[in-house]
Protein backbone atom coordinates (compact mmCIF):
# COMPACT_ATOMS: atom_id res chain seq x y z
CA UNK A 1 0.00 0.00 0.00
CA UNK A 2 1.12 3.65 -1.23
CA UNK A 3 0.73 6.27 1.34
CA UNK A 4 -0.53 9.35 0.13
CA UNK A 5 2.49 12.33 -0.08
CA UNK A 6 1.27 14.65 2.80
CA UNK A 7 1.21 17.67 0.88
CA UNK A 8 -1.07 15.92 -1.44
CA UNK A 9 -3.23 15.41 1.57
CA UNK A 10 -3.48 18.90 2.64
CA UNK A 11 -4.63 19.98 -0.61
CA UNK A 12 -6.93 16.99 -0.94
CA UNK A 13 -8.70 18.62 2.49
CA UNK A 14 -8.11 21.83 1.38
CA UNK A 15 -10.02 21.08 -1.79
CA UNK A 16 -12.84 19.95 0.56
CA UNK A 17 -13.24 22.86 2.06
CA UNK A 18 -13.69 25.11 -1.70
CA UNK A 19 -16.52 22.53 -2.63
CA UNK A 20 -18.80 22.31 0.74
CA UNK A 21 -21.67 24.30 -0.89
CA UNK A 22 -21.67 21.19 -2.73
CA UNK A 23 -22.05 19.00 -0.12
CA UNK A 24 -24.71 20.55 1.67
CA UNK A 25 -28.67 20.29 0.59
CA UNK A 26 -30.98 23.59 1.38
CA UNK A 27 -34.66 23.26 1.30
CA UNK A 28 -37.24 25.84 1.85
CA UNK A 29 -41.05 23.79 1.91
CA UNK A 30 -44.73 24.34 2.87
CA UNK A 31 -46.22 21.75 5.54
CA UNK A 32 -49.92 22.23 5.54
CA UNK A 33 -51.68 22.05 8.64
CA UNK A 34 -52.80 18.34 9.87
CA UNK A 35 -50.10 17.43 7.46
CA UNK A 36 -46.26 16.46 7.65
CA UNK A 37 -43.18 15.97 5.80
CA UNK A 38 -40.79 13.56 4.89
CA UNK A 39 -37.10 12.87 3.30
CA UNK A 40 -34.56 10.01 3.59
CA UNK A 41 -30.65 10.10 3.30
CA UNK A 42 -29.52 6.97 2.79
CA UNK A 43 -26.14 6.55 5.11
CA UNK A 44 -23.40 3.74 5.88
CA UNK A 45 -22.26 2.84 9.07
CA UNK A 46 -20.22 5.64 10.91
CA UNK A 47 -21.73 8.43 8.34
CA UNK A 48 -22.25 11.28 10.17
CA UNK A 49 -25.53 13.65 9.47
CA UNK A 50 -26.61 16.98 10.57
CA UNK A 51 -30.26 18.40 10.24
CA UNK A 52 -30.43 22.24 11.04
CA UNK A 53 -33.98 23.67 10.47
CA UNK A 54 -35.95 27.14 10.67
CA UNK A 55 -39.37 27.91 10.92
CA UNK A 56 -39.92 30.63 8.62
CA UNK A 57 -44.17 31.66 8.83
CA UNK A 58 -47.07 30.23 9.82
CA UNK A 59 -48.93 30.61 13.05
CA UNK A 60 -46.56 30.10 16.45
CA UNK A 61 -43.76 29.34 14.19
CA UNK A 62 -43.31 26.09 15.70
CA UNK A 63 -42.84 22.78 14.35
CA UNK A 64 -42.56 19.05 14.95
CA UNK A 65 -39.64 17.13 13.96
CA UNK A 66 -37.80 13.54 14.43
CA UNK A 67 -35.42 11.56 13.03
CA UNK A 68 -35.66 7.69 12.43
CA UNK A 69 -33.04 4.81 11.93
CA UNK A 70 -33.72 2.34 8.80
CA UNK A 71 -35.53 0.31 11.49
CA UNK A 72 -37.72 2.90 12.36
CA UNK A 73 -36.23 3.65 15.98
CA UNK A 74 -36.48 7.72 16.48
CA UNK A 75 -32.99 8.90 16.68
CA UNK A 76 -34.26 11.98 18.10
CA UNK A 77 -36.98 14.06 18.59
CA UNK A 78 -38.02 17.84 19.03
CA UNK A 79 -41.75 18.95 19.51
CA UNK A 80 -42.95 22.77 18.99
CA UNK A 81 -39.54 24.27 18.09
CA UNK A 82 -39.32 27.49 15.87
CA UNK A 83 -35.39 26.00 15.08
CA UNK A 84 -33.20 23.54 15.82
CA UNK A 85 -30.52 20.98 14.94
CA UNK A 86 -29.87 17.49 15.45
CA UNK A 87 -26.64 15.20 14.74
CA UNK A 88 -26.49 11.40 14.40
CA UNK A 89 -24.07 8.57 13.84
CA UNK A 90 -25.30 6.00 11.44
CA UNK A 91 -24.97 2.56 13.52
CA UNK A 92 -26.38 0.37 10.34
CA UNK A 93 -26.21 1.25 6.79
CA UNK A 94 -29.93 2.07 5.34
CA UNK A 95 -32.54 4.84 4.66
CA UNK A 96 -32.36 7.25 7.68
CA UNK A 97 -35.28 9.53 7.51
CA UNK A 98 -36.30 12.38 8.96
CA UNK A 99 -40.35 13.77 9.36
CA UNK A 100 -41.52 17.79 9.81
CA UNK A 101 -44.78 17.26 11.21
CA UNK A 102 -47.77 20.30 11.32
CA UNK A 103 -50.25 17.91 12.49
CA UNK A 104 -50.83 20.00 15.74
CA UNK A 105 -52.48 22.77 13.55
CA UNK A 106 -55.65 22.62 11.69
CA UNK A 107 -55.44 25.67 10.22
CA UNK A 108 -52.21 27.21 9.66
CA UNK A 109 -49.65 26.27 7.26
CA UNK A 110 -46.21 26.38 7.99
CA UNK A 111 -42.68 27.30 5.71
CA UNK A 112 -39.58 25.61 6.70
CA UNK A 113 -35.97 26.21 5.91
CA UNK A 114 -33.60 22.85 6.51
CA UNK A 115 -29.95 21.92 5.68
CA UNK A 116 -28.70 18.56 5.62
CA UNK A 117 -24.94 18.05 5.97
CA UNK A 118 -22.81 15.11 6.78
CA UNK A 119 -19.06 13.63 6.83
CA UNK A 120 -18.88 10.01 5.36
CA UNK A 121 -17.02 7.98 6.90
CA UNK A 122 -13.45 6.33 5.65
CA UNK A 123 -11.72 3.55 7.27
CA UNK A 124 -8.83 5.53 9.46
CA UNK A 125 -10.20 8.43 9.28
CA UNK A 126 -9.38 8.50 12.88
CA UNK A 127 -5.85 8.85 12.61
CA UNK A 128 -5.00 11.78 10.88
CA UNK A 129 -2.47 14.69 10.59
CA UNK A 130 -2.88 17.62 12.80
CA UNK A 131 -3.23 19.81 9.95
CA UNK A 132 -5.80 17.71 8.32
CA UNK A 133 -7.42 18.02 12.05
CA UNK A 134 -8.21 21.44 12.09
CA UNK A 135 -8.77 22.03 8.35
CA UNK A 136 -12.03 19.41 9.25
CA UNK A 137 -12.64 21.67 12.28
CA UNK A 138 -12.55 24.68 9.75
CA UNK A 139 -14.58 23.20 7.78
CA UNK A 140 -17.58 22.09 10.29
CA UNK A 141 -17.40 26.09 11.61
CA UNK A 142 -17.60 27.30 8.00
CA UNK A 143 -21.35 25.22 7.66
CA UNK A 144 -22.11 26.14 11.37
CA UNK A 145 -21.39 29.79 9.88
CA UNK A 146 -23.76 29.25 6.76
CA UNK A 147 -26.54 27.77 9.38
CA UNK A 148 -26.50 30.54 11.07
CA UNK A 149 -26.83 33.07 8.16
CA UNK A 150 -29.74 31.01 6.37
CA UNK A 151 -31.15 31.15 10.03
CA UNK A 152 -30.73 35.36 9.98
CA UNK A 153 -32.28 34.88 6.30
CA UNK A 154 -35.09 33.65 7.49
CA UNK A 155 -35.84 35.49 10.28
CA UNK A 156 -35.56 38.79 8.35
CA UNK A 157 -37.86 37.59 6.08
CA UNK A 158 -40.64 37.06 8.67
CA UNK A 159 -40.14 40.07 10.08
CA UNK A 160 -40.42 42.12 7.25
CA UNK A 161 -43.68 39.94 6.11
CA UNK A 162 -44.68 40.69 9.91
CA UNK A 163 -44.10 44.78 9.10
CA UNK A 164 -45.51 45.36 6.11
CA UNK A 165 -48.67 42.84 7.18
CA UNK A 166 -48.44 45.44 10.23
CA UNK A 167 -48.13 48.59 8.27
CA UNK A 168 -51.15 47.28 5.72
CA UNK A 169 -53.54 47.31 8.88
CA UNK A 170 -52.55 50.57 10.37
CA UNK A 171 -53.21 51.95 6.46
CA UNK A 172 -56.75 50.56 6.12
CA UNK A 173 -57.26 51.35 9.94
CA UNK A 174 -56.45 55.46 9.56
CA UNK A 175 -58.71 54.90 5.82
CA UNK A 176 -61.37 53.68 8.22
CA UNK A 177 -61.14 56.09 10.88
CA UNK A 178 -61.26 59.28 8.22
CA UNK A 179 -64.10 57.82 6.60
CA UNK A 180 -65.62 57.54 10.35
CA UNK A 181 -64.47 61.52 10.67
CA UNK A 182 -65.96 62.75 7.95
CA UNK A 183 -69.27 61.16 8.26
CA UNK A 184 -69.19 62.04 11.63
CA UNK A 185 -68.86 65.62 10.88
CA UNK A 186 -70.66 65.84 7.62
CA UNK A 187 -73.77 64.64 10.03
CA UNK A 188 -73.19 67.23 12.44
CA UNK A 189 -72.93 69.92 10.15
CA UNK A 190 -76.23 68.69 8.46
CA UNK A 191 -78.09 68.16 12.10
CA UNK A 192 -76.54 71.86 13.12
CA UNK A 193 -77.56 73.44 9.89
CA UNK A 194 -81.31 72.41 10.79
CA UNK A 195 -81.51 74.38 13.48
CA UNK A 196 -81.09 77.41 11.67
CA UNK A 197 -83.56 76.97 8.85
CA UNK A 198 -86.47 78.79 8.55
CA UNK A 199 -89.70 76.92 9.21
CA UNK A 200 -92.83 78.27 7.22
CA UNK A 201 -96.33 77.66 8.45
CA UNK A 202 -98.65 77.57 5.62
Amino acid sequence: MHKIPYTHRFFACFALILFIPALVSAHLIEIVSGHKECFFEDLHKQDKMTVTYQVGGGGHLDIDFWLTDPDDHVLGKQVRQSTGSLSITAQKDGRHELCFSNQMSAITDKIVSFNVHGVIYVQGDDIVAPVEREIRSLANGLLTVKDEQEYIVVRERTHRNTAESTNSRVKWWSILQAVVLFSVVGWQIYYLKSFFEVKRVI
